[in-house]
């Protein structure tokens, strides 16, 4: 299971990061649109006309994503 912490400053760093979750979705965060919760160790996504809230021991792992690299 990957940190809460290690994610959300991975995320501040970069300015976005993939995750991959315990069902094998995988999701791509990006600074401008996530929000973490403290409390909740929740991952909170503003996707425009929906929002999710993904509890950070549903992540898997997470990497930083590279041009012409895929991670399937």
């Amino acid at each position: 299971m990957a940190n809460y912490e290690n994610i959300k400053n991975c995320l501040d760093k970069s300015g976005e990061v993939m995750i991959r979750l315990d069902n094998n979705e995988s999701i791509e965060l990006h600074k401008h649109n996530v929000t973490f919760d403290d409390n909740s160790k929740e991952i909170i996504i503003d996707a425009g006309t929906e929002t999710y809230w993904i509890g950070a021991e549903k992540v898997s792992y997470y990497w930083i994503h590279k041009e012409g690299f895929s991670k399937e």
